[in-house]
């Protein structure tokens, strides 16, 4: 499975990679499948190559021919061929990424755009004399959150993730060291162990995901990316700016929602709470002891070569280590009181013995506050005796560890519905004798008596009381929350999360139920998290600004938020958003909420912190965060960020510990230069404002004319894409829909996209804009265009929406698209729907074309364009077989083979598209 292309000289490393795992690939299948199996699917490889390199018409009847015409076993190879060399494929490009970055710095380039060391300059040229004072004043307030988010796109086994960070060590030591032959041989056959491991691992779960999978799952990135990568990157930014600014705060964390996420997730209980919490901490404390027991053995500094502090004396005076034989190495000694203190306190913690036993019984730590202290004492005792050099290696890296993780290494948001909250709130004012039907009072009912339960310390349940299994269960999250509280600290849980808030009853209510467990008492005005309404559809975007000014009104509220420092949360949906009015409304009044929501804060005196429900495909938000962040309107980003990385792109930005450490410090640069150089661009041209609106309400009306006005498009959206297959697939623990039953309207966001990406047709990340372009046009014909292309020079907000939209006209395949809508089984709706998707499609075209300049797509993206050229002639193959799989698939379902490779293909254009869901 050799790879042909004509890359420019700096892409050569990468055509030899991809032909190097290719190779191995083909020789692993010649190997395991026989001669006559490799010869089929080298020349289903040459074929598909021929076709989509040349346009090759004959080819691609001949390839079609080749496809149609396999038995069931050659179909289920061919899927799996092609999809690990999708997978392989990416292992290359990531390698190749790091590659460059190292090349650009080996070569004394100036920095990237994106950058930390990029933005720093561009910071210090832009504010001149005033630079420190602002870039301090920046990092005392900033706050960066990447929140890891379970779903069901992310097809990935661990075992398989496990088989690929192999694959990528041994080249990347192929590409970092000169190999001796022997070194050479052995590198070689350690990958062709490592691709047919690859092989002969199951690429599917026999059984459905459980939450505590995913919490683990999740874990592997910290132990593989962020406890060791944050670190380096925080000592990377204090040595940026210099010793006069000392150490920074703790402005960047990652938080998971891998947990304590309830909406529409049954799965999720206070048990399962308690046990993420649990194996989080273990994580933490797992890699501390482990980072004291190096350091121990580092630092044999013995009495008579080298003074020490009369703290750091003191500190190995206490400690439980008595032996003889370190009695003249001070630090040891300490370290080893320390390591014996954390052993004690993973069995406080976590009621059993730690991996690694101490060398005697000590005292647990009452917090991680108390083990840096400790560290800090190692730290100064070092610094003033002459051996600064030896504190700022694993010493740094684990001082900032611990105050960035702390004993619970990641905050765990909680999440649920607000329908929910209401339910549960109704059943406890009527079991209470207060109010029999809550849910029947109007909005301002509701808040005059939410308010007056707010203000009274008298709980509404009784525990001699038998509530629903729902009220139940949703009261024991919050006793678990508080209970976490009290035994891993209030950085445990921050936040609350309120799906489908539409009106300020929305939040009092969970204000009451978090007063219920005791993370909200009246008499101190004490909240113990954070309250975060969720805005997700359209309609909710619209009414977020008016919704958080009454809500700011309220008094007893504005008390409680002074408990929080006067800081409000608020977390803007883009994916129900963009499912609910498409693609183009959906960012534009994502744009006008955030320009809302500023105003009002700053009237009201409320620090503004937005956390962005952003998916991995542009149809949820998806596209480089870089160029989001510094999308967003002026006064949006205050410093403060919080967003979510989800499915599959988890695994695409921080599987591989150096392209992870290059994703957050893309994080960090965007928000600072969004925060500090913003500028005049902050406020862009009031006639672009009024040209979006337009476009928008043109967008609009055209995505919901398809998606929810046409007679019959839910049937075709069924037949036509792998919904149905996905909902089968043991990919997540979440069920695919919100309520049993085919409406789009209960739907989640993340299969409707996932299953439009499936079939290629992307149509969530572009339908609209062409009816929107042509019409304003129409009605504009002498200036219309010049206005359009003016705001994508001038208007990143703009610029960066067609940016994600020419990548995802770029993945689209109309011809592949056309042969899932065979699939469906009334030929007039299908060809109606179809040939009015086409027109779209083609109009949509023609309008990214005329705005931006270019001749073809992603004329201003090279790098992902050569991606594309590589990728897509082993996709189409995968694309052509699954429709075959589902068609036989749907006239027999007992068939376990065929739904084998339907699900296999799925993994593998997953893979090969890299941001799907």
């Amino acid at each position: 499975m050799a790879e042909n292309t004509t890359p420019t000289d700096k892409d050569a490393p990468l055509r030899d990679d991809i032909r190097l795992l290719g190779r191995l690939l083909g020789d692993t299948v010649r190997d395991q499948q026989g001669e006559a199996s490799f010869e089929l699917i080298e020349r289903i490889r040459q074929t598909s190559v021929r076709f989509r390199r040349y346009d090759d018409l004959d080819a691609r009847r001949e390839l079609e021919g080749i496809l149609d015409a396999l038995a069931r076993e050659q179909t289920i190879q061919v899927v799996r061929a092609f999809s690990y060399f999708s997978h392989l494929a990416n292992i290359a490009e990531d390698q190749h990424h790091i590659r460059r970055s190292r090349a650009h710095l080996l070569a004394g380039s100036a920095p990237r755009e994106g950058s930390l060391a990029h933005a720093l300059d561009k910071a210090a040229r832009a504010l001149g004399d005033a630079a420190p004072d602002e870039l301090a004043g920046f990092f005392d307030d900033a706050f960066v959150s990447p929140v890891l988010t379970a779903h069901p796109t992310e097809v990935q086994r661990k075992s398989i993730l496990n088989c690929q960070t192999v694959i990528a060590r041994l080249l990347d030591e192929r590409d970092r060291m000169r190999l001796t032959p022997e070194e050479q041989e052995a590198n070689d056959a350690a990958l062709r162990r490592a691709v047919l491991t690859l092989w002969q691992t199951r690429m599917l779960r026999p059984a459905r995901l459980s939450v505590i999978d995913e919490v683990n799952n999740g874990l592997s990135y910290f132990d593989t990316t962020f406890l060791r990568e944050l670190p380096r990157l925080y000592a990377s930014v204090e040595d940026r700016l210099g010793a006069a600014n000392g150490e920074l705060p703790a402005f960047l964390q990652v938080g998971s929602w891998i947990g304590g996420d309830r909406d529409g997730n049954p799965f999720v209980t206070a048990e399962v709470l308690e046990r993420a919490l649990a194996l989080q901490a273990a994580a933490a404390l797992g890699f501390y002891l482990d980072e004291l027991h190096a350091l121990g053995s580092q630092l044999s500094l013995a009495v008579g070569l080298v003074d020490v502090s009369d703290a750091l004396q003191a500190l190995a005076e206490r400690s439980v280590d008595h032996s003889p034989h370190r009695s003249d190495e001070p630090y040891r000694r300490a370290i080893a009181g320390m390591h014996a203190r954390l052993a004690a306190t993973w069995t406080t913690l976590l009621g059993n013995a730690p991996p690694r036993p101490p060398v005697a019984a000590a005292e647990a730590y009452a917090g991680p506050a108390e083990l840096a202290a400790d560290l800090e004492t190692i730290h100064r005792s070092l610094v003033a005796n002459g051996s600064a050099a030896l504190a700022r290696g694993r010493l740094r890296h684990l001082r900032r560890a611990v105050k960035v993780f702390g004993f619970h290494l990641a905050p765990i948001d909680l999440r649920q519905n607000a329908d929910v909250h209401e339910r549960v709130v109704a059943e406890l004012l009527a079991t209470a004798g207060g109010v029999a039907d809550y849910r029947a009072l109007d909005e301002t009912a509701r808040v005059e008596l939410l308010l007056g339960e707010l203000a009274s310390p008298r709980p509404l349940a009784s525990p001699h009381m038998r509530y629903s299994d729902e009220t139940e269960s949703e009261l024991a999250i919050f006793r678990a929350a508080r209970a976490a509280h009290l035994r891993f600290g209030p950085g445990v849980i921050q936040n609350c999360i309120i799906s489908k808030t539409d009106d300020v009853s929305d939040l009092l209510e969970l204000a009451v139920l978090l007063k219920e467990a005791g993370l909200l008492r009246p008499r101190e005005n004490a909240l113990d998290v954070n309250v975060v309404p969720l805005f997700e559809t359209i309609e909710d975007l619209r009414n977020a600004p008016g919704v958080m000014d009454r809500l700011f009104a309220l008094e007893p509220y504005r008390a409680l938020l002074a408990a929080r420092g006067q800081l409000q949360e608020v977390m803007l949906g883009y994916s129900d958003s963009n499912k609910d009015g498409g693609f183009l409304t959906s960012g534009w009044e994502l744009y006008k909420a955030e320009i809302g929501l500023a105003e009002v804060f700053a009237r009201h005196g409320v620090r503004l912190r937005l956390f962005h429900g952003r998916g991995g495909s542009v149809g949820r938000g998806g596209g480089p965060s870089y160029q989001a962040i510094l999308a967003q309107p002026g006064g949006a980003v205050q410093g403060q960020i919080r967003l979510t990385e989800q499915g599959e792109v988890i695994a695409a930005k921080y599987g591989n510990p150096e392209v992870g450490r290059r994703n957050l410090e893309v994080l960090v640069a965007a928000t600072l230069e969004a925060t500090l150089l913003a500028g005049e661009a902050a406020a862009p041209d009031p006639a672009f404002l009024d040209t979006m609106q337009v476009l928008s309400d043109t967008a609009f009306a055209a995505y919901r004319g398809l998606v929810y006005e046409t007679p019959g498009f839910e049937d075709y959206f069924w037949q036509s894409t792998v919904i149905s297959e996905i909902a089968e697939l043991n990919i997540g623990s979440r069920p695919a829909s919100r309520k049993k039953g085919t409406r789009i309207e209960d739907l989640r966001a993340i299969p409707w996209v996932f299953s439009w990406s499936q079939c290629r047709l992307m149509l969530p990340g572009w339908y609209g804009f062409g009816s929107a372009v042509k019409a304003w046009l129409t009605t504009h014909p002498d200036d219309g265009l010049a206005r359009l292309q003016h705001m994508n020079r001038e208007w990143s907000f703009f610029a960066s929406l067609l940016s994600n939209m020419d990548m995802v006209l770029s993945k689209t395949d109309l011809a592949i698209a056309a042969r899932y809508a065979e699939l469906v089984r009334d030929t007039a709706l299908r060809d109606a729907i179809f040939e009015r998707v086409r027109k779209e499609w083609q109009d949509t075209v023609d309008a990214q074309l005329a705005i931006t300049g270019q001749q073809e797509l992603l004329d201003g993206n090279p790098l992902l364009k050569r991606s594309i050229r590589n990728r897509f002639p082993y996709l189409d193959p995968l694309n052509h077989v699954q429709v075959e799989l589902l068609r036989r698939h749907r006239e027999s379902h007992d068939d376990e083979r065929i739904r084998l490779g339907i699900h296999i293909s799925i993994n593998g254009i997953a893979a090969g598209l890299r941001n799907s869901g």
